[in-house]
């Protein structure tokens, strides 16, 4: 903004009018520019600018939001919003009466629904059968005349799956309860005598205070349901207290399921040395970061998604984590944004999702310079992607990059020139994309490699709904035990596994003295 809210408050219709006519003239330079950025920012949505899609006002349609690179596929030209320029009263209006010739339907567009020939989908789950209920007519529907069971031949048949009541008076499901009896036993050889003892305490610095014992109310398969509830359905304390004790008839405290949230993730601290193996091994690996609150302070929720891991730590935004989990040493490929601390990675692809936003946004943009800028940046983009998914179907003759080697020595030649120009936005994509240059068209020369950072948005997407509702965390030991289960939740959901089944082996072999087993290996069919 070149006038600042001080600035106007100063200004009065009749002091404008007062003002000599060269000053009032560079006056309005000032205030048309600041009208522009204004209305720029007005418009702006998840579109075109780096907006969550959860801001954009609800009749405001933003396309497929699940899958970020099917929408690279669609024209830009046919989303864009018509511009008013006030001439509507000049058209000629049609009436109702008048018949419009229907428009010929386009051979290359996608009919909606279930595609001819794609896969079916059934029910998988086989769900055993505990009882069967009869259901037979009493008379004939014309002659009214009573009918006997004995000929009867069934027709067709379905499955209702219910929850039965514990109790009939009260709703709720049938739990066990072990009573674990400890003993001692004194030695005939020299008469010690030795106790088996229920406690057993984790082995970390980080939880000295927080044991691991089987006397404990909850059990390893409640404390899975506990973290089922907390994380995957994103419940309260309060909601989850509510829940067990009008489904389970159990009455828990909410300090006892915050015990048990922070003892199951103890037990799985030793998972996290897997978890960075796996991340180390990845051949391409998504990383991003959103901010997370923690108490008073702003840390950040980083994300690294590979084949068939997916970890998260909350850290600060710098490179020391980078370099703790990655260890400088990574030689898979890196798809990330535009920050600058994943440059010191070679193989790194860039999202082109980021620029395809920002070059929309120019587009859309109220300034001459700034909307050519990102009308050009959004041919290139669109023209390669096409490119692209092409050479994925059938390889090319030549790598994309040289077949369309003049088209970008023209666009660089045109960023370089951009990289001065005074348009803040314009200026700014124009030296991300040099800045970027080797990352961005890395694709060209792979195809196969992927062009946006879907993955590893998606996986920040769910944690991003849990932290607007509980606003994040209070302490370390909270934001660690946080990380390390949800890592292991969604390993093993990308695992297709179930995530409950292995917490709750997890948590009974600790407190049993055994160490934590290896994360469940990858299915090849969908759980």
């Amino acid at each position: 903004m070149k006038l600042s809210d001080y600035d106007l408050l100063q200004l009065t219709e009749e002091e404008l009018l007062e003002l000599p006519e060269e000053i009032l003239r560079r006056l309005s330079v000032k205030l048309l520019i600041d009208l522009k950025e204004a209305r720029e920012r007005l418009r702006q949505t998840s579109r075109n600018s780096s907006r969550p899609p959860s801001s954009d006002a609800p009749w405001r349609g933003t396309g497929d939001k699940n899958n970020p690179e099917d929408t690279l596929q669609d024209n830009p030209n046919t989303e864009k919003e018509t511009e008013s320029n006030g001439d509507e009263d000049d058209e000629p209006v049609k009436k109702k009466s008048e018949k419009t010739s229907p428009k010929p339907p386009d051979p290359g567009q996608r009919k909606p629904g279930k595609q001819p020939g794609a896969q079916g989908y059934g029910r998988e789950q086989k769900i055993p059968v505990t009882s069967v209920q009869a259901h037979y007519p009493c008379a004939c529907a014309l002659c009214e005349k009573t009918l006997t069971p004995d000929r009867a031949k069934a027709y067709t048949a379905f499955e209702t799956v219910d929850v039965e009541w514990a109790v009939p008076t009260h709703p709720g499901l049938r739990l066990t309860n072990t009573k674990h009896v400890y003993y001692e036993i004194a030695c005939d050889n020299c008469g010690h005598c030795t106790r088996q003892s229920p406690h057993q305490q984790v082995a970390d610095v980080l939880t000295p205070t927080i044991y691991l014992s089987e006397w404990r109310l909850v059990g390893p398969g409640l404390a899975a349901l506990i973290i089922c509830l907390t994380y995957r359905m994103r419940l309260s304390r309060a909601r989850i207290q509510e829940f067990l004790h009008d489904w389970l008839g159990l009455a828990i405290s909410i300090g006892t399921l915050q015990a048990t949230l922070h003892e199951s993730g103890a037990a799985l601290l030793p998972v996290e040395e897997e978890l960075i193996e796996a991340v180390q091994n990845s051949g391409l690996l998504h990383v991003d970061e959103t901010s997370w609150p923690q108490l008073n302070h702003l840390l950040w929720l980083w994300v690294f998604s590979g084949q068939d891991v997916v970890a998260y730590w909350i850290a600060s935004r710098g490179a020391e984590l980078l370099e703790t989990v990655l260890d400088n040493e990574f030689k898979g490929w890196l798809m990330s944004d535009g920050w600058h601390v994943y440059r010191r990675y070679p193989q790194r692809l860039r999202c082109w999702a980021h620029l395809l936003r920002k070059a929309t946004g120019l587009q859309e943009s109220l300034d001459p310079t700034a909307k050519q800028f990102g009308t050009e940046t959004l041919w290139l983009l669109n023209t390669l992607i096409e490119a692209i998914y092409i050479a994925r179907g059938q390889p090319p003759n030549q790598k994309l990059n040289i077949a369309h080697q003049q088209a970008l020595a023209d666009y660089q030649s045109r960023c370089e020139v951009m990289s001065a120009a005074v348009h803040d936005k314009t200026r700014a994509l124009a030296r991300e994309m040099l800045n970027d240059w080797d990352a961005i068209f890395q694709v060209l020369a792979y195809p196969h490699l992927p062009i946006t950072n879907n993955e590893a948005e998606r996986a920040l997407r769910h944690w991003v709904i849990l932290r607007n509702n509980s606003h994040g965390t209070r302490t370390d030991d909270g934001s660690r035990i946080f990380a390390i289960l949800i890592s292991v939740i969604e390993t093993c959901r990308l695992r297709q596994q179930f995530p409950w089944v292995y917490l709750a082996e997890v948590i009974r072999l600790r407190r049993s003295g055994y160490p934590v087993p290896k994360l469940p290996v990858a299915l090849n069919h969908r759980v």
